[in-house]
């Protein structure tokens, strides 16, 4: 049976997040590529991988105080009649559990990522976008 590509993902995610980033990066084979239109083309790997893998990410979302101004329509005034034109919207502070970030839906072919290779190089997991 194949290792888990998944096991040897959570396995270096989580000694990266208890705070052994310098044992997490030793040894673990990051590597940069492109996404074209089929998969992905590792920087150091002549194939195309199709089959890739994503990173799924569930996280808290910290937001602070902030105010959003826009166009506002629907609500009513006392006598039923509409309101409607710019508004400003004020938001507390607040934190989110469980928000999982989408990376697939925001990939496109020509997307610089950064992936970690698994089964031997088989496989790929995509764990990040690489923007500069």
């Amino acid at each position: 049976m194949p290792p888990d590509p998944f096991k040897e993902l959570v396995s270096v995610l989580e000694m990266r997040m208890t705070g052994n980033a310098a044992k997490a990066v030793a040894g673990v084979p990051c590597e940069l590529g492109t996404i074209t239109a089929t998969g992905i083309k590792l920087d150091k790997f002549k194939h195309e991988i199709q089959d890739y893998l994503l990173a799924d990410w569930l996280v808290k979302m910290y937001l602070p105080d902030f105010s959003i101004t826009g166009t506002q329509s629907g609500l009513k005034d006392s006598l039923g009649g509409a309101v409607t034109g710019t508004a400003t919207f004020e938001f507390e502070a607040s934190i989110i559990d469980q928000v999982r970030l989408e990376l697939k839906t925001g990939l496109k072919p020509g997307d610089r990522v950064l992936a970690v290779p698994v089964n031997g190089g088989q496989d790929a997991v995509i764990v990040a976008k690489v923007v500069s």
